[in-house]
């Protein structure tokens, strides 16, 4: 169930309830993509950093351990010690990220498998039974994610075949009641549009935008938003797949978005590139060498509580994990009440203050 609490202009304050607690919207997902969130950090760090939602792919965790034995051992959620809300990935984006690896098809697609080269087919039933496996909460359709600049006749036979798609796995999932349906059409508004008005006749949970920030610019992004989002739904909740910076978010929350979730602050962290509210911080640059301030002032995350910049440029410079792991922290700790923020702004009517202090500083 989902139930919009605010609304400010076309931004959303809602809670969406799954089997392992209530998500408040807008949310963004951390990103544990092999059920571990890279950098060091468990699901004990994922609920220090205040983590809503964990993301996992379908794929990675079919190719290993295997989603079966899994399963044998109680599901994904015990697996990894997570007792909150967790979103599996289809596997479509593979379709698109495995380009030089696989062949597409009406059935599905065949991989060669990154890690040992076997041959591995997937396609909506493979999908939705490997996700059922896992027991996620919620689960994405299987889809082809299409290059941001594909030819229209392309993209309109993918749109066409990732429908087709959409009918099997609805048929194959044992309960459809937390399956997503995914807006597919490259950069193409009228496709777009038509995609999101045809996957909406199917009255699924959810729906997801996918597709975008795969080489696109942002103006071409919130273009697509502008035409999708009015299309799906309004009383169902909409996530934006793979993104994103901190104003693609506050930006796409603006036109109704309210899922999101992002490799880049977990990836941008074990580079030493931290967020703060102002702008990004390099630690590896020289100017930190003897600061003995926190990443921020201010900031409750576990690694400004306790350690300097000038510590954690040293563990970089040293070559010690904990410099990933605490960047990583911070990261999604900011990330995290970034989203608490904009869902506050939305609540009290003053969304707008926050989207311009966002859009100021990112």
């Amino acid at each position: 169930m989902y139930y919009i609490d605010a609304e400010d202009g076309l931004a959303k304050a809602a809670r969406f309830v799954t089997p392992h607690g209530i998500i408040q919207t807008p949310v963004f997902m951390n990103v544990g993509t092999q059920a571990a969130v890279k950098g060091g950090l468990s699901a004990v760090d994922l609920a220090a950093v205040r983590c809503k939602v964990q993301l996992s792919n379908t794929y990675h965790l079919h190719v290993r351990p295997g989603d079966e034995l899994i399963r044998d051992l109680g599901g994904l959620h015990k697996f990894m010690a997570w007792d909150g809300p967790v979103l599996t990935d289809s596997g479509g984006f593979q379709v698109f990220s495995l380009s030089g690896l696989r062949k597409i098809r009406e059935e599905g697609v065949t991989f060669a498998s990154h890690v040992d080269g076997r041959r591995i087919f997937m396609g909506p039933e493979e999908s939705m039974r490997i996700q059922m496996n896992l027991g996620a909460d919620i689960v994405m359709a299987f889809d082809e994610c299409i290059p941001a600049r594909a030819e229209r006749d392309y993209v309109e036979l993918s749109v066409g075949r990732t429908t087709r798609w959409l009918e099997r796995c609805i048929k194959t999932l044992d309960n459809k009641a937390f399956l997503f349906g995914i807006n597919q059409g490259g950069l193409f508004r009228d496709i777009r549009a038509e995609h999101a008005r045809s996957i909406s006749e199917f009255d699924l949970p959810g729906y997801a935008i996918g597709g975008l920030a795969v080489g696109e610019t942002h103006a071409e992004m919130y273009e697509m938003l502008e035409a999708v989002v009015p299309n799906l739904p309004r009383d169902k909740p909409t996530y934006l797949m793979g993104v994103g910076t901190p104003a693609n978010i506050v930006e796409a929350v603006a036109r109704g978005v309210d899922f999101f979730d992002c490799v880049m602050p977990a990836r941008n962290g074990r580079h030493g590139h931290v967020y703060t509210w102002e702008g990004k911080l390099n630690l590896f640059n020289k100017r930190f060498e003897r600061d003995a301030a926190p990443i921020e002032e201010g900031c409750g995350c576990p690694a400004c509580g306790k350690f300097s910049r000038a510590y954690i440029r040293h563990l970089f410079k040293a070559g010690e994990i904990l410099a990933m792991r605490l960047c990583v922290l911070h990261n999604l700790w900011f990330y995290n009440r970034l989203m608490e923020e904009v869902r506050e702004g939305i609540i009290c009517g003053g969304f707008e203050k926050v989207r311009e202090r966002v859009c100021g500083v990112y």
